[in-house]
């Protein structure tokens, strides 16, 4: 057990958005939504997923919509009004909050619902990463049932999806009353055992973020290479160094797509590696041959401060350097590629391992 305090929302928010993959919404503005909530009501509780009981009523929150809008429509409190709504539906009292996926906003979303509730939020998520849509969720892809689920929109319209013929349909409802909502929302799922989280679930990532962030704020205080700082944490690869020269990016059906094109530097002279992403980046190509794809992660960082850099965030001539980290196990299994691997996403390539030599 642990407690996130003000100064480590910084840490959490500098990590989540390098596991992002460049989604799960803008870093920054989460950590200062936290910042207010913990500021108004002291540090928020963190449980491993060993300190679970089995009678607890675990809650999984998250936003979801266009990380493009998230930064001009910005997320009050929908996500308390979403585990209220999902607590009223079920007759079951949350004893914990658990985030759907640790990348960007989202790995500090719980904290909203955790502080205003009383509650504590449990070190794991469903995705160890972020995704563009609501079924790629381990829990889900290992039998977690993907509703009923609430949706919330910061006006306090609530939707509930309480039937579904399986989880892309969720994902199908949940995103039409989210463009309903004006393109940003959250919800909450029905609440999970502690047995289904140890199983289904990506344990200890809020921890792994915090670490990553910490390596990266004391990197800069002793002017260290961050990169070097990040990877010594999390086993990784530098994939590509260089500057972004084009980029295409539209919000459409609730989500921000396109490509962005680097221009390689320093020993990437001459090339350019290409991202393509949904939310977040999918896949990178060296001039034409895949190096990264999912559920592998791709992440796009600030060349000399380490800072990750989301994709509604990027900009022509920002000086990167883009990493690549393994997925989590759980995605590399047949089910989880079928549900978040490349076919997915409509690539016809076969996934393969990120090569870490």
């Amino acid at each position: 057990m642990w407690h996130i305090s003000e100064d480590d929302l910084e840490s959490i928010a500098i990590g989540a958005g390098i596991l992002g993959t460049g989604g799960g919404g803008n870093p920054y503005i989460g950590m200062l939504r936290a910042r207010q909530m913990i500021r108004e009501n002291g540090p928020v509780k963190v449980l491993s997923h060993n300190e679970l009981h089995e009678n607890d009523n675990i809650v999984c929150v998250g936003g979801i919509g266009a990380p493009t809008v998230g930064i001009e429509k910005v997320r009050d409190k929908q996500s308390y009004y979403a585990l209220k709504a999902i607590e009223d539906f079920t007759g079951k009292k949350a004893t914990a909050i658990i985030s759907n996926e640790i990348g960007g906003s989202n790995s500090l979303e719980p904290i909203i619902p955790a502080s205003l509730a009383g509650l504590p939020i449990v070190d794991a998520d469903g995705m160890g990463r972020a995704y563009p849509e609501v079924q790629m969720k381990t829990y889900f892809v290992y039998g977690v049932p993907s509703y009923p689920m609430a949706v919330c929109d910061e006006k306090g319209n609530t939707a509930l999806i309480t039937e579904a013929l399986d989880a892309k349909w969720v994902e199908r409802m949940a995103r039409a009353v989210t463009i309903q909502m004006g393109g940003v929302a959250c919800y909450a799922l029905a609440p999970m055992t502690a047995h289904q989280v140890q199983t289904t679930a990506v344990l200890d990532s809020l921890s792994l973020v915090k670490k990553l962030g910490d390596a990266v704020r004391n990197a800069r205080t002793t002017h260290e290479d961050p990169i070097e700082a990040l990877l010594d944490v999390h086993p990784g690869k530098v994939l590509f160094q260089g500057k972004i020269v084009d980029l295409d990016r539209q919000t459409t059906a609730g989500f921000a797509r396109g490509q962005v094109v680097i221009e390689g530097m320093d020993q990437f002279e001459s090339d350019k590696l290409t991202i393509e992403f949904q939310n977040e980046n999918l896949i990178a190509r060296l001039n034409s041959e895949i190096i990264c794809i999912v559920p592998d992660l791709i992440c796009i960082v600030d060349s000399e401060r380490g800072e990750p850099i989301t994709t509604e965030l990027l900009r022509y001539g920002f000086r990167v350097t883009v990493l690549g980290f393994p997925g989590p196990d759980l995605w590399k299994t047949p089910e989880g590629l079928a549900t978040a691997g490349p076919s997915a996403f409509g690539y016809d390539v076969e996934y393969s391992d990120l090569e870490l030599t």
